[in-house]
């Protein structure tokens, strides 16, 4: 059988690895997809840079659209990022009667169901497995091997960077400021490290995470979305001492009344294997009710893990070229017209424990009135720490760890604690999972 021919957008660092491993493997391909897989053209905006791969037969050009329509072409791989230019070469190609993979997860979440849609009335595929997790296999298992589950919530580390920065403050004692310059030294972070430090980066992936895990449409702009930038080191240290450590979190939770999502920095029990994800790796716990908790842990990133799952989706795609449409698996993993309209909650809706700290005047009473008001409305507390003051300030830190209640009851309490004459500074509130 001759070999599937594949046009790829963009000879980044995830293309050249794509053709790299395409090159490495592709006996071991042609075996587990039943014909040879072969790239025959590729774009590149800038054709003079040298490139860490070999092309050798494949015909390059600058024409993104070239590709798209060459009759010969039978799959589009588009890794050239952002979202417009993505968009609309996706679209054509699907126009095309092309099958497409991407690694793109801005686009999935973002334009996610017109594309689908789009593909389904065309009768092709759109694979998009290294858009979460780099390497990792988390939307096939979610998709395909937990289909016999009712999923019950997720929670992962699906951002390198992130967790890069966390682990070093954690480990080293250094401030954020501090560790997110030599991120961006490393390589990790990129000269605007907003999307990563601010959660964005994760809230898109946490999007397709639970469209596939409930059967939701995409719905990114419901997010609850929250970054990492004011974790201070003593943040870090006071969990340690709780019995807890600090983790950039996405959580999608099924509920009665509806679905929670939302990313943001996160205190876990430090036994639990996902509080000791380190450095740039990438994990997510999925909880199901046939199976239980399963962990899917690896590289996030990276040009070879981030090809790897790229190669599997041109695998997949290949095998399902002789498939009836209508048999094939469904992108978010329910049949199109079984999407249910499930309410996203608003974060006022969530349910948890919190990390509350605050400085306040090193005087009587202090204490007894924000336990006071506390009290009032319902909350419970677990922990209060109270470090000994250092002698040259002239406030003291509090921390106190709640017992699980509603955000919009830990909101109004907030409120009142920060209107005390007492308080100093504003208070920093971290949310508590433990992830049972």
């Amino acid at each position: 059988m001759k070999p599937v021919k594949v046009g790829l957008l963009g000879l980044g660092t995830v293309g050249c690895g794509t053709v790299r491993v395409l090159a490495r493997n592709a006996d071991e391909i042609q075996r587990r997809a039943g014909r040879g897989i072969r790239i025959v053209s590729a774009s590149a905006r800038d054709m003079t840079r040298p490139r860490d791969c070999d092309l050798q037969g494949i015909a390059l050009t600058a024409d993104a659209y070239a590709v798209v329509d060459d009759p010969a072409i039978q799959i589009v791989l588009e890794l050239i990022g952002g979202i417009e230019l993505a968009r609309e070469l996706v679209l054509r190609a699907i126009d095309n009667g092309k099958h497409v993979v991407t690694a793109n997860k801005a686009l999935i979440a973002l334009h996610g169901n017109e594309i689908f849609a789009h593909a389904s009335k065309r009768g092709v595929t759109v694979a998009f497995e290294a858009a979460v997790g780099g390497g990792i296999p988390i939307i096939k298992a979610i998709r395909e091997a937990l289909a016999g589950n009712t999923i019950e919530w997720l929670a992962g580390i699906i951002n390198g960077t992130g967790n890069f920065i966390l682990t070093e403050m954690r480990d080293k004692g250094r401030d954020f400021a501090d560790v997110l310059a030599e991120a961006q030294r490393l390589g990790y972070a990129e000269a605007d490290p907003t999307f990563d430090v601010e959660g964005i980066d994760a809230a898109h992936k946490l999007t397709i995470l639970a469209s596939i895990a409930f059967g939701i449409p995409l719905q990114f702009e419901r997010v609850y979305t929250e970054g990492i930038a004011r974790i201070s080191r003593e943040d870090v240290v006071n969990a340690a001492e709780l019995g807890y450590r600090i983790k950039h979190l996405g959580i999608a939770r099924r509920r009665a009344e509806g679905i929670e999502l939302r990313v943001h920095p996160t205190l876990v029990p430090h036994r639990r294997l996902l509080a000791n994800v380190d450095g740039v790796m990438n994990a997510v716990l999925v909880r199901a009710d046939a199976v239980g908790p399963t962990l899917y842990y690896g590289p996030g990133a990276g040009a070879e893990p981030t090809a790897s799952a790229v190669v599997a989706d041109l695998v997949d795609v290949t095998r399902a070229l002789t498939v009836d449409p209508t048999n094939r698996v469904p992108h978010l993993a329910f049949q199109p017209d079984a999407l249910a309209d499930v309410p996203v909650l608003p974060i006022d809706d969530a349910v948890c424990a919190y990390y509350l700290h605050l400085r306040a005047a090193d005087r009587p009473g202090v204490l007894a009135d924000i336990t006071r008001i506390l009290s009032e409305r319902g909350i419970s507390i677990e922990a209060v720490l109270q470090p000994q003051p250092d002698e040259e300030v002239e406030d003291a830190s509090i921390i106190i760890l709640t017992a699980v209640v509603q955000e919009a009851r830990i909101n109004d309490a907030i409120a009142a604690i920060q209107r005390m004459d007492a308080i100093t500074t504003p208070l920093t509130r971290i949310r508590v999972e433990h992830l049972k």
